[in-house]
């Protein structure tokens, strides 16, 4: 029994470690890689209904367009201070955007916004997907809002 369980147990450590979260071979050390556009999106109650939240995308960044990767994201340098303009935009009950609802800001990244590479990155339109006006980038390294509205 316990020669069986050795070799599960020692797999099971290493499967672990490799799933830590680390500089992702795809990014590099020196760089970062931020969500060209961004949609919340957030449960209601128990019958699997979803709650279309506010929409971001990023339009410039330092004043150029963006250079976009096929992956949807935008690689930016660690440690690198850069000005992002951003629109949002407000959904309907099917997730379809309405127009008269958009609005532009502003994100400043600083230099210790990303004080390591190799990570992805979520511009938030807001840091929830519910009972929130305007456009208030948010910046996550998760594609969920920060805050639960419930």
């Amino acid at each position: 029994m316990i020669r069986t369980l050795a070799p599960l147990l020692i797999a099971v450590s290493l499967t672990a470690c490799q799933s830590l979260p680390g500089v992702d071979p795809d990014i590099g050390e020196n760089a970062v890689l931020l969500s060209a556009q961004h949609c919340l999106e957030e449960p209601v109650g128990d019958n699997n209904r979803i709650h279309y939240g506010p929409c971001l995308k990023i339009t410039e960044i330092n004043g150029s367009k963006p250079q976009v990767r096929d992956d949807g994201f935008i690689a930016l340098l660690a440690r690198q201070p850069v000005t992002i303009e951003t629109a949002c935009v407000y959904r309907l009950a099917d997730g379809s955007p309405i127009p008269a609802t958009v609005e532009t800001a502003t994100y400043t990244v600083r230099p210790d916004t990303f004080p390591r590479g190799g990570r992805r990155w979520y511009l938030h339109a807001h840091k929830q997907a519910r009972g929130v006006i305007g456009c208030s980038p948010t910046l996550a390294p998760s594609v969920y809002p920060l805050e639960e509205t419930d």
